[in-house]
């Protein structure tokens, strides 16, 4: 199999899974539906399964469940006497009230207005094109994957490193604490030099995981016969090869970068991703450099291809 057509079928299978996941959206919108119980139905790592989504469907996992509940409640409007207070309900809105803004932010109108108003029921657009459908229904959907081209990603083969860290629990805004700490460690044991590796391995996607959970890793190259102490751990960063994006600019931004990488360039690079957390690599100190020259490696590991498997055996 060629590059290209091993290419064009990991994006038709990436496709097929997304379409999988919609599909399950659609016919189970009365359930608590979990964001990693659909990861697990598309076969992709919580990792990374989210930023695929949002960037093959244009728009978040849980923003698309609100769509679609709200796109329910307008049919019904239109369809059934269902009372207003039910129909917020069951698209899972706690108050009347909220239910309303939404709607109304929705569909220009509030919902007892929108139902008097008889004309054909019309969706707002949606960049993946898929809306609530009565049956359940979805036979495909437009793919949002071509890469902007706007950064810089290429295939990097990376050693294993040992690294001693600092675990962060909370917001990614809130790092700082756990890279004082480590730094205050790595200066009093004489482990900074000219070419000491800083990373970061950020486990969870703040857009599905709450602040108070996000778990990050601050972490400092070291020896291999490096030892643990105190709240100093030790971990091993996998070698192999990595998908790397360089991304230019404050920290803040990096949301779009994720984007781009597992978003769009990965579905359409034949590649399947490694279910390991994300790998950031700093090049600068954020301390003494403007952030908008701030630069930073966004990596994702990949699993071997079949040929690579068999070059590792001869």
């Amino acid at each position: 199999m060629n590059a290209d057509t091993s290419r064009a079928a990991t994006y038709e299978a990436y496709s097929e899974r997304m379409l999988r996941v919609l599909s399950h959206i659609q016919t189970h919108l009365d359930e608590a539906i979990s964001p990693a119980d659909l990861a697990g139905l598309a076969c992709f790592s919580p990792h990374h399964f989210h930023r695929i989504f949002r960037g093959m469907t244009g728009e978040s996992v849980m923003g698309h469940v609100r769509r679609l509940r709200l796109e329910r409640a307008a049919w019904r409007l239109k369809f059934t006497d269902l009372p207003v207070t039910r129909l917020a309900f069951e698209a899972c809105y706690e108050t009347h009230e909220s239910f309303t803004r939404a709607f109304k932010e929705t569909f220009g109108l509030p919902p007892r207005e929108f139902r008097q108003v008889h004309h054909q029921l019309d969706y707002p657009p949606a960049p993946s094109g898929v809306h609530y459908h009565p049956e359940g229904e979805v036979t495909g959907f437009d793919p949002e994957t071509k890469p902007t081209g706007l950064i810089r990603i290429g295939l990097e083969r990376w050693p294993a490193r040992t690294v001693a860290y600092v675990r962060h629990v909370g917001p990614y805004d809130q790092v700082g604490a756990a890279w004082d700490r480590l730094c205050t460690w790595a200066a009093a044991e004489g482990l900074f030099g000219p070419g000491t590796e800083m990373l970061g391995l950020c486990h969870d996607d703040p857009e599905v995981t709450a602040c108070d959970r996000v778990r990050y890793d601050a972490c400092l190259a070291v020896s291999v016969d490096f030892t643990p102490r105190g709240e100093i751990g030790r971990r091993e960063v996998p070698g192999g090869e990595y998908a790397v994006a360089r991304h230019v600019g404050p920290y803040e931004q990096l949301s779009a970068t994720y984007l781009e990488l597992l978003g769009r360039w990965l579905p359409a690079s034949g590649r399947e991703p490694a279910a390991l957390p994300t790998v950031e690599r700093y090049w600068n100190d954020p301390e003494s450099t403007p952030a908008e020259e701030l630069e930073t490696d966004l990596a994702i590991l990949l699993v071997p291809r079949p040929a690579d498997h068999m070059e590792e055996s001869l």
